[in-house]
């Protein structure tokens, strides 16, 4: 790596922040001392230590705005408690970042990139399907946990992401999606162990701004029918925001009883698993050997839980990251190999802006693709994580007490680097854990699976206008749109009505161009966890679907042998104790119309049409439930019946 060119701060001189010796009760006057609990006092007079002596310094007497006084206080003791080592360790990690932030430190400096161990797996080959059953396998003992701290302002929704509709033919909301994902997987653990009892736990983390609308909404639906218990959640705090180089926590210009925070970045889902106790219950009571972690609009992400587990269990990783093919430069993370001389390999994330630099150090070609493929040989990091428990619960419980490692970003006023523009903060990022990791356990082995991107990757990000931008530049549009197309395309490959994600028609909707277009299938969780259920339950060349046709397929016990749909069909068979066999059927109506809002009308529009710019009209789907026990033949017209026997099938 070349040298880094460090700069100066004048904070560098005055890191020990002002620290003094008086007391809080000498900062704060004896009849203000007298309002506060030992413990507030003690914690007030760490700040003192630490040179935080502007939270306590001119305070008015007793008597006189004890109200506000009480809120700086509360504010300071919920953010000290929140975070692991209190507001002290918090104080001097910021002074640290913001000294080497200052420098102009690389934190990769010394290190040699290269391409770590993984595997890639392709739809459709035999790797994937061994992938698929070896991960049957080890969803029986797998806990999954859902990062979902973000509001849906990107997208262009005030509400939380969780509640908008992944697909319109269905109209189930993300959390549903999850949720039925989680039980089809207990479902099937139950019937191929024997074991009615198995739990498959849920767990979701929630912030400040999720979590009441969050548990709202499993309330109102009855937690989509998870067992009691089943679904926890677990909810992260904001830290102190910093106001210079010397850590000095921030208050409101306009209030100064008022402590400013700010989030802390999904990286606290670590440190929660460990001050909850949610991992070591899942280790100790439950017996569980994997986690899986993934993040809240991105649907296709369910297609790669059951492989990258198999992979997980065949090579023995402590962690692995799920991927997807990236181009060179592409602004996305590349999990990648760091070598140094008396250190451990580590295995992580590197930004992409960071990795082009090391590998032109290293190599002297930068982030290029590898000419075969068309792709960098890096792969790029969905930060979807497939991590060992017994590993984890190790380092939880280690000396970093699951805080991974943090950066800080400031923008600083001017060349001194000591006052900033705004206030910033310490963050942390998921993906770091392998710092951790490598500490606590040396050796682990770090790994990755990649993916096809169809398979794995659509999220559902950008407001409409940004994703019209995007798409209007060839870059993928990472709307709810196009993720709901991509979705339904996704799902016809795994019927051979496309390949590889691509249907044959193409078009612009709503100003978005995509995938809009080819039949609109839904397979739902019930209905096929692996591609080898897909091939068993849907005889191959069996449908015959129009180019805008709607198919959804929800129910474990529903065979397809042969049927021609022009319009809509939903089948829905939700019983264990019935079955129903597609013979013959032939659908024929107006199916779900996909139909644009004109621009004027899209402020007026239903919040999760407004996001899309389109609604979704039906006009005659098709909807064939199955609402008691037997063996049913649903053929001709669309007439479902009940036949004495299964032999009469």
């Amino acid at each position: 790596m070349p040298k880094t060119t460090r700069g100066t701060s004048t904070c560098a001189t005055t890191l020990s922040g002002g620290a003094t010796t008086a007391s809080a009760t000498d900062l704060i006057g004896p009849g203000n001392a007298a309002l506060l609990s030992a413990s507030e006092l003690a914690l007030l007079d760490g700040l003192a230590a630490l040179g935080q002596t502007h939270l306590l310094e001119d305070w008015p007497a007793a008597g006189d705005g004890d109200a506000d006084k009480r809120r700086l206080v509360d504010a300071l003791s919920r953010t000290d408690a929140a975070y692991a080592g209190g507001l002290a360790k918090y104080v001097g990690r910021s002074r640290e970042l913001l000294a080497a932030s200052a420098r102009g430190d690389n934190p990769f400096e010394g290190f040699a990139p290269s391409v770590p161990d993984g595997e890639t797996l392709v739809f459709g080959d035999a790797g994937f399907g061994a992938a698929e059953r070896d991960g049957l396998e080890a969803a029986r003992k797998t806990g999954f946990v859902l990062v979902a701290g973000g509001l849906g302002e990107r997208l262009g929704y005030d509400g939380i992401k969780l509640e908008l509709p992944v697909e319109l033919a269905t109209g189930k909301s993300f959390l549903e999606l999850y949720v039925d994902y989680v039980l089809a997987v207990q479902a099937r653990a139950r019937a191929d162990s024997g074991d009615a009892s198995l739990v498959v736990p849920l767990c979701i983390m929630t912030s400040d701004d999720t979590d009441a609308p969050t548990r709202a909404l499993l309330e109102a639906e009855g937690d989509f029918g998870a067992e009691p218990g089943q679904i926890e959640i677990m909810k992260q705090d904001k830290v102190a925001a910093l106001s210079d180089g010397n850590a000095k926590l921030a208050v409101d210009d306009d209030d100064r009883w008022a402590l400013l925070t700010k989030p802390h970045g999904h990286g606290d889902v670590h440190s929660l698993m460990r001050s909850t106790g949610i991992a070591k219950k899942w280790r100790e009571s439950y017996g569980l050997d994997y986690v899986f972690f993934f993040q809240d609009t991105n649907p296709l992400v369910l297609h790669t839980i059951l492989p990258a587990l198999g992979v997980s269990a065949k090579r023995g990783f402590s962690m692995n990251s799920v991927c997807v093919p990236r181009r060179a430069g592409e602004a996305a993370g590349a999990i990648t190999r760091l070598a140094k001389a008396g250190d451990d390999d580590l295995v992580i994330n590197v930004e992409y802006n960071q990795l082009d630099p090391m590998l032109r150090a290293a190599t002297g070609d930068g982030d290029v693709n590898d000419p075969a493929t068309g792709f960098s040989p890096y792969p790029g990091n969905a930060n979807v994580l497939v991590l060992g428990l017994k590993d984890y619960v190790t380092t939880l419980h280690g000396e970093d007490l699951g805080v991974v490692d943090e950066f800080v970003n400031p923008k600083y006023k001017d060349d001194a680097k000591c006052d900033f523009k705004k206030p910033t903060r310490l963050e942390c990022m998921m993906q770091d854990y392998p710092k951790l990791l490598r500490r606590e356990v040396p050796g682990a082995k770090v790994g990755f699976t990649t993916f096809e991107r169809w398979v794995a990757f659509s999220p559902a990000k950008n407001a409409l206008d940004a994703a019209r931008a995007s798409s209007a530049k060839g870059e993928p549009a990472g709307a709810a749109g196009s993720a709901e197309f991509e979705v339904y395309a996704a799902h016809a490959t795994r019927l051979g009505l496309a390949t590889a994600g691509e249907v044959a028609a193409t078009r612009t909707l709503s100003g978005v161009a995509g995938l809009f277009g080819g039949p609109k299938v839904v397979l739902l969780p019930s209905f096929a966890l692996t591609q080898a259920d897909v091939d068993a339950k849907v005889t191959p060349g069996s449908l015959d679907l129009d180019a805008d046709a709607v198919l959804v397929l929800d129910g474990a016990n529903i065979a397809v042998e042969s049927a021609k749909v022009s319009g809509g069909l939903k089948v829905v068979n939700k019983r264990a104790d019935a079955s129903v066999v597609i013979r013959d059927l032939v659908v024929s109506n107006g199916g779900l119309a996909h139909v644009e809002i004109p621009d004027a009308d899209i402020p007026a529009a239903k919040p999760f049409e407004r996001i899309r710019g389109y609604k979704a009209v039906d006009a005659g789907v098709l909807v064939v439930e199955v609402a008691e026990p037997g063996h049913f033949l649903l053929s001709k017209d669309g007439q479902l019946t009940k036949l004495a026997d299964e032999a009469e099938l």
